[in-house]
Parts: C-alpha cells; sequence; structure tokens
C-alpha cells in the first residue's frame, strides 16, 4: 500500500508489560474472567509492582480488564451484549474506512488487493480456517491503511481488542467461510469501481453478518458467557 512507513518508538518498561499481558490474553493463557494475582506475574516476568500496575491501568482503560475495589483486577469477559453493541459500531467504522478507500485506491493498490484476495479464496478452497483468518485480517488492514484516516484507524483498534476477547470463531458456522468470500469479493468489486457507497454498504453487511454467525454459533453451542 502507498502510505509513508514510521519508525515505532521505543516502548516504555510498562508498556513492554501490557503487551506481553495482552498476548497472555489473547492466547487463552489468562482466560477471560481470570483474577490478576500480581506478585505471581511480577516473579513471572522479573518486574516490579510498579511497572506492572501501570500495565494494569492501560489495559484497564482499553476494557481488557476491570478493577473491582478490595478484590483486585481481573480479565474482562465478553457477552452476547457486548457483541450485540459492539459489532454495529465496527461495521460502521470500517464501512467508513472502505468509503474513504475507495476515493484513494490506486491501480497499484488495486493489483496488491487481487493478490491478497487470490490469497483469501485459496485459503477459503483448501477449508484452512487459521489461514483463512490471517488473510482476512490483511485485507482489512490493507483497506483500513488506504482510508488514511488515523482516528479511524484508533477506534477500530480499540475495539478490535475487545472483541478477542470473545475467541469464538464465527467460520465454524457451515458455509460461514464462503459467504465471507462472497462478501469480501463484493468489498473489492466496489473498490475497484471506486464505488465508496458500494465498498460503505458491503463492508457493513459483512461485519454484521460476522456477528450473525456469532449468534448462530452461540445457539449451536449455548455456553452463558463467551470463551
Amino acid at each position: 500500500m502507498t502510505s509513508a512507513s514510521t519508525h515505532a518508538a521505543p516502548q516504555s518498561l510498562h508498556e513492554e508489560v501490557a503487551t506481553r499481558l495482552r498476548e497472555l490474553i489473547y492466547s487463552g493463557e489468562v482466560p477471560p474472567g481470570s483474577f490478576i494475582d500480581e506478585p505471581a506475574l511480577c516473579t513471572r516476568m522479573a518486574i516490579s509492582r510498579t511497572p506492572l500496575r501501570e500495565a494494569l491501568k492501560v489495559l484497564t482503560a482499553e476494557g481488557l480488564m476491570r478493577h473491582e475495589p478490595r478484590r483486585g483486577c481481573f480479565v474482562n469477559e465478553v457477552t452476547e451484549r457486548d457483541l450485540d453493541e459492539i459489532f454495529p459500531v465496527i461495521a460502521l467504522l470500517e464501512g467508513r474506512c472502505a468509503y474513504e478507500a475507495a476515493a484513494r485506491v490506486s491501480d497499484a493498490d488495486l493489483r496488491a488487493l487481487d493478490g491478497l484476495h487470490q490469497r483469501l479464496r485459496d485459503c477459503a478452497q483448501a477449508g484452512h480456517i487459521a489461514a483463512y483468518y490471517e488473510a482476512n485480517h490483511v485485507i482489512h488492514e490493507a483497506i483500513i491503511e488506504l482510508a488514511d484516516n488515523r482516528w479511524l484507524a484508533q477506534v477500530i483498534a480499540d475495539l478490535r481488542k475487545i472483541l478477542r476477547l470473545s475467541r469464538q470463531q464465527s467460520l465454524r458456522v457451515e458455509g460461514r467461510m464462503e459467504q465471507s468470500l462472497s462478501e469480501h469479493m463484493a468489498v473489492f468489486a466496489a473498490l475497484q469501481a471506486r464505488d465508496g457507497s458500494g465498498a460503505e454498504a458491503a463492508m457493513r453487511t459483512h461485519l454484521l453478518r460476522q456477528r450473525e454467525a456469532l449468534r448462530e454459533l452461540s445457539r449451536q453451542q449455548p455456553r452463558g458467557l463467551l470463551s
């Protein structure tokens, strides 16, 4: 894609700790609902209490954790209501990204996107869910980058952190991968036509149908809170 590259500033110690904690949460090693044992984490990470507590403040502000008075910090849990509230918002935001990307996309960008979508098709045809998720993520990131709107990118990134807590995989629903591929191709066709409104509508449909698939998955595997 065409945006200029920038060099990331070095992370402070508490930012490094926050990054490590996110990885533990997203990997499931510290699952939703878990109590954060501060002394044990300090020993495990070979750090003092100060950077850990600063990191916990960061993750609490992001919504990944919650602090309960006189009890401590816990990893947040994502409920069906959370998903019902978040998906319409992220659909609006990513839809707007697609709209803005359509106004900026170049022929070179479209060629790059064509390669990414071919990869997505290959993953779908092979039935490789993990590889499909990776290719899907790269496409979403490419469209966000093309939109070149740092405010949209920042809010979307924050919401995605929360969604990752659910750890549910919509592609486990029968037929969802093929449906998802069709939705992506509709977004791509609109981008090729430089049709901002069409790209926006197609992206919103894609995200809202992902929520529908997660709801169906929840019906198939009723579990109360998602995990």
